[in-house]
């Protein structure tokens, strides 16, 4: 689509939205029901999708990307009436007498862009938290993932029409033609790079963003913890797609006295799961490109790598799970996110040190703690900022839609899934109404001392 075609559909877009169609209740629960429709109808074309692209299993995409997607629609539905009125909230007897509410509408026409690695539900969850405020939107999936972007434009377009919503295909010149029109919200999920780029743009028009960005996620496991149980849960947080996701463990931090047994059971786990071949396993996914293939392959080290299956040539894009071992700071993994099925492990003593090493780089999406000793919780918790995170799990709290999931600092700004996302694209305003009943005039000219005294003791000052 060209430029100008943007100019067009987003003018387009705004002569929609100024009709008011959008805004009713019904027509948003009616549009919910579509994606929903849409998401149990064509389930076997979304999982051939995501298998071409990612080499993902249906277990994975049904769960990831299509189930945690409706649950979260008929979640919205439930209580959408509710969440849409207006909200009364107290008013000041010095304010007296008036009343006040908070009253939700929609910014207008909304970006959201998506990325590849969900390249599903990184789309329909913002959009569907778009829809429940009442907003048109202009979604752009990401063109890595070309299959599932072939699929949502011809679905989009099947459900939708395109003054409501519409699906854009750009590469990153022409998104960055998109992003110099003048949006009235912009929900961006991506990379700390790109993301940077985009408030810049929406900078330009003064547009207010959501960014989903990523980080160096860490994941703390002391020595009183359950090791077995706490292996299974990071080996399939870390090789869920493949290693693909924002809020993976991306490394391991262990405490000294446990590092070996955990090693262990977390090379066994990785047996459990998939097997002597993981290559052949249908329950392992593959690379998105060669560009991330080789991106992985330069921050390995070959020498501290706990021996697994190598790629060959005859399975393109498949890359080992891969623990590495004896890792520092200083190391080449540890300078960027992994974003793959590599890793690092590193050791400490005292939490103290951990802390310190954490909160001496940029704050993380998600961080995880596997541990029995509470005071340790409690350390961990107050001490560390970052997006989001579990005790005794990993990933999990992204499924929970009664949580805000959003990062933090360089992990992103804003969140959403649930109310939070009905929140993040609605506008809160505020309304004071006052009653004719009474008129004090004691803030008016001319002032003197006897309106002071009554303005203090209306204020209790």
């Amino acid at each position: 689509m060209l430029c100008t075609d943007y100019k067009e559909l987003l003018e387009t877009q705004r002569n929609f939205f100024a009709t008011g169609v959008t805004q009713p209740v019904v027509f948003r629960i009616k549009q919910l029901k579509m994606i929903k429709t849409l998401l149990q109808t064509h389930e076997d074309e979304i999982i051939s999708a995501l298998y071409k692209d990612l080499h993902k299993p249906a277990q994975e995409t049904v769960l990831h990307e299509i189930l945690l997607v409706i649950k979260e629609i008929d979640f919205i539905i439930k209580h959408l009436k509710k969440w849409a009125r207006s909200n009364k909230v107290s008013t000041p007897l010095f304010l007296w007498p008036g009343r006040s509410a908070i009253y939700y509408e929609p910014y207008g026409c909304t970006l959201i862009i998506g990325a590849w690695n969900y390249p599903l539900m990184l789309i329909l969850s913002p959009l569907i938290g778009a829809i429940s405020a009442g907003n048109c939107a202009i979604v752009k999936p990401s063109e890595i993932a070309v299959h599932t972007q072939a699929l949502l434009v011809k679905l989009i377009a099947y459900y939708f029409p395109p003054e409501y919503i519409a699906v854009v295909t750009a590469g990153p010149v022409e998104t960055m033609q998109l992003l110099q029109e003048k949006f009235d919200y912009i929900f961006f999920t991506g990379s700390t790079q790109i993301g940077k780029k985009v408030l810049e743009a929406a900078a330009k028009h003064l547009t207010p963003v959501t960014l989903e960005l990523g980080g160096k996620n860490p994941c703390i496991v002391t020595s009183d913890a359950n090791l077995d149980y706490a292996a299974r849960r990071i080996i399939w947080a870390k090789t869920i797609n493949a290693g693909q996701t924002c809020i993976a463990p991306d490394y391991v931090y262990v405490q000294r006295a446990c590092k070996d047994k955990l090693l262990s059971k977390l090379q066994n786990a990785l047996l459990q799961f998939y097997g002597d071949t993981p290559q052949t396993s249908r329950n392992y996914g593959r690379i998105i490109n060669y560009k991330q293939l080789s991106r992985l392959s330069q921050v390995l080290h070959d020498k501290n790598a706990v021996p697994q299956e190598k790629s060959t040539a005859d399975n393109a894009l498949y890359f080992a799970p891969t623990l590495i071992d004896n890792v520092t700071w200083q190391d080449a993994i540890m300078q960027e996110e992994v974003f793959g099925p590599l890793l690092p492990i590193l050791t400490y003593d005292d939490m103290d040190e951990v802390i310190h090493a954490v909160n001496a780089r940029p704050k993380p999406l998600a961080l995880y703690l596997f541990t029995r000793n509470q005071q340790i919780e409690k350390q961990v918790l107050t001490s560390i900022s970052f997006g989001g995170g579990c005790i005794n799990d990993c990933i999990l709290h992204i499924a929970n839609y009664h949580l805000p999931f959003g990062g933090v600092g360089a992990s992103g700004m804003g969140c959403y899934h649930g109310h939070y996302s009905f929140a993040t694209f609605s506008h809160r305003k505020s309304i004071y109404k006052k009653h004719l009943l009474i008129e004090l005039k004691l803030e008016y000219p001319p002032y003197n001392k006897a309106k002071l005294t009554w303005l203090r003791r209306l204020l209790k000052w």
